[in-house]
């Protein structure tokens, strides 16, 4: 199994990442990828890359920081894209879900930082992984104008999917894959959403998911209100096959699949 998006980059995992790390093996996680949110932690995970042989690295800047970001971010991050475990330009989007400690940042700025980081990745012939909260259709609205600029196989993927039934269509159209977390074995509807995260499970091919747990956040039953960790994208590929209702071993085996062949890992 794959965890393709998770983050021991963060101050979290600051004290035992390495025990964390080698807990997800043992328990059968082939690889891990960090993700980096701003300049810092993206350099993060590119040094946790460099240390462990199962770990990869995506880079970007969320769109949350789109108003506060360094003079000198581009060639920054270009330069840490360029290293040879960065797999794709992430994690990158829109997000318009209006956090405690974060209000919506200027929707202008963070389509820019978006638009600036879809570039990036199409210099470098990365994929793209994508945030989406409550944006899915301004997100889509900026792939499409920005198609040609895209990979043709794989684009990319989106992270922690959510969203309506047309965003869901339209992703998969454009021929993203989506990541599924441990928020699928919650019940009932996501704050804001219309679309339960299960029904959007059920909906999605096989062949187009890939796991991920977003690690320390969004930790599934039965241990949601402590801390996520990377050994619990196990528990993700479980519940995606009582959802789907096919036998764990072949979502194990084609969501691996599915992220081998997007990042090329």
């Amino acid at each position: 199994m794959i965890d393709v998006h998770c983050h021991l980059n963060l101050k979290s995992f600051n004290s035992d990442y390495d025990a964390v790390a080698k807990q997800a093996f043992e328990a059968g996680v082939s690889k891990i990828i960090n993700v980096g949110t701003s300049l810092e932690t993206s350099r993060k995970a590119v040094e946790l890359a460099q240390k462990y042989e199962n770990m990869y690295a995506i880079v970007g800047i969320h769109p949350h920081h789109a108003d506060k970001l360094e003079p000198d971010r581009l060639p920054q991050l270009e330069k840490l894209a360029s290293e040879p475990k960065v797999v794709a330009i992430g994690e990158i989007g829109m997000d318009f879900y209006r956090y405690k400690s974060n209000g919506i940042t200027d929707p202008k700025l963070q389509r820019e930082l978006f638009v600036e980081q879809i570039k990036l990745a199409h210099r470098l012939k990365l994929p793209l992984q994508i945030h989406n909260r409550h944006a899915g259709s301004e997100i889509l609205e900026v792939l499409e104008e920005h198609k040609n600029l895209l990979l043709e196989q794989t684009p990319g993927m989106f992270h922690c999917f959510a969203g309506t039934l047309e965003v869901h269509k339209k992703a998969l159209e454009l021929g993203f894959c989506l990541g599924f977390d441990g928020n699928i074995t919650y019940a009932g509807l996501a704050p804001g959403e219309t679309v339960e995260l299960s029904k959007l499970v059920e909906l999605t091919p096989i062949e187009r998911i890939v796991t991920e747990t977003d690690a320390p956040f969004l930790t599934p039953e039965p241990h949601r209100g402590s801390r996520n960790i990377p050994s619990y994208v196990i528990l993700v590929a479980e519940a995606i096959s009582r959802i789907k209702n096919i036998p764990v071993e072949e979502v194990k085996n084609q969501t691996t699949q599915n992220a081998q062949t997007l990042f090329k890992i």
